[in-house]
């Protein structure tokens, strides 16, 4: 069992403590609260303890990053290690982000040491469907156990990535019309293959390459959809209303300018990378301020760095750009925190600190949104994954 005591405790629930408590076993959280001055934090009897001392400093959930492809675009490793856009056949909802992501990427050492603890990992934006993406904790040598959701998501684009990657190999998709017509096709598909199999029809074999569509259909998990420009923005919440699905709105760089219409869509926003170059032209209008905008209308919103765009270490630093831009600090804090767990259909297990969540908790020795501030520890469901070398653990061992 373990304590943490005496820091500044922001579950991300509605609860802000200036001084509180939290209790860790078997990898969850057990219980948290206040605690009063000079009283003594409320230790168990006959348990075996480590107790960790954080007085002055910030206590919080682990961060999140809802939109990257650490792992499957790996640094350092050029083509040997970039399995992100299969770009040889537009409709590829069959493959897996599961099947390429590697944990020995860099990338998972930089989050952990940056108090990110869950990633959404998935395929890139050359295709109209681009295959699924997994939801994983990011510490550990072997996928399989870092997984928490998977598939968590069906990957679709818009605009200018599949233009550009196909038109230069003389096949559709070479405009935006294509794009939307063949992303239409593949859905008008998938949904009659899901009605027959909702009917229990008889088919002669399992489609390989409809199947994936299923829990779509059955609006388990969300299509996620590459959107930057307004215009594209707008094709994607049209053509995810025709068929009834669910959907997050990626990027969303020109979201602020057609604020009522991606609020009246329902759909989240998970906005970024804005801290990168505008090096195509359906980014030339991306800013910092959108994820405020949108946030204040009243759109679910989350903040991604789109490792490797921009760096996945960067993610609260984003985040910190969007309060200097006007969003306010704990919507900001959210939108690295328990919004990205909503929108990624986690939020039972991380997210927030509660109990029974997953102990996943970043420590650090001040606000996340600043520049300076350091990461003093990382921890996992329950087991610390990360300490600065002057955050010395465990504080002090106990038997009572």
């Amino acid at each position: 069992m373990i304590y943490i005591v005496g820091g500044k405790i922001l579950t991300m629930a509605g609860d802000v403590w200036e001084k509180g408590y939290l209790c860790i076993e078997n990898g969850k959280i057990r219980e948290l609260g206040p605690m009063k001055d000079g009283a003594p934090f409320p230790l168990p009897a006959n348990k075996n303890l480590t107790v960790i001392n954080a007085l002055g400093c910030l206590v919080m959930p682990g961060l999140i990053e809802a939109h990257c492809h650490m792992g499957i675009t790996e640094e350092k490793k050029g083509m040997e290690g970039d399995d992100c856009n299969e770009t040889v056949n537009p409709i590829t909802p069959h493959l897996r982000a599961i099947d390429a992501i590697n944990p020995m990427d860099a990338a998972f050492s930089n989050a952990v040491r940056a108090g990110i603890t869950s990633a959404m990992i998935g395929p890139g934006s050359s295709n109209v469907v681009g295959g699924t993406f997994s939801f994983v904790k990011t510490f550990g040598r072997c996928i399989d156990d870092m997984v928490v959701l998977s598939p968590a998501a069906m990957k679709i684009a818009f605009g200018e990535n599949p233009k550009v990657n196909y038109s230069g190999q003389e096949k559709s998709p070479v405009t935006r019309m294509a794009i939307a017509a063949m992303l239409r096709e593949e859905l008008f598909k998938a949904q009659r293959y899901y009605e027959q199999k909702c009917a229990g029809m008889k088919r002669e074999k399992e489609d390989f390459r409809l199947e994936p569509w299923i829990p779509v259909f059955e609006k388990k998990i969300p299509l996620k959809a590459h959107v930057h420009r307004a215009d594209d923005i707008q094709t994607a919440i049209r053509i995810a209303e025709e068929f009834g699905l669910p959907m997050t709105l990626d990027h969303c760089s020109e979201g602020h300018l057609i604020t009522e219409k991606v609020k009246e869509s329902g759909f989240p926003a998970i906005v970024g990378p804005d801290l990168t170059s505008r090096n195509k032209i359906e980014v030339q209008n991306m800013a910092f301020k959108t994820v405020g905008i949108l946030n204040q209308a009243g759109v679910k919103t989350a903040i991604t760095t789109d490792h490797p765009v921009s760096l996945i270490q960067s993610l609260p630093i984003c985040a910190g750009f969007a309060v200097k831009a006007g969003m306010e600090e704990m919507e900001a804090l959210k939108s690295i925190t328990i919004y990205p767990a909503q929108i990624c259909r986690v939020d039972h297990r991380v997210g927030s600190l509660e109990p029974e969540k997953d102990a996943d908790i970043a420590i650090f020795d001040g606000s996340p949104l600043k520049v300076e501030t350091k990461t003093l520890c990382t921890m996992i469901e329950g087991v610390i994954v990360y300490a600065d070398e002057s955050f010395s653990l465990p504080i002090c061992e106990k038997k009572v």
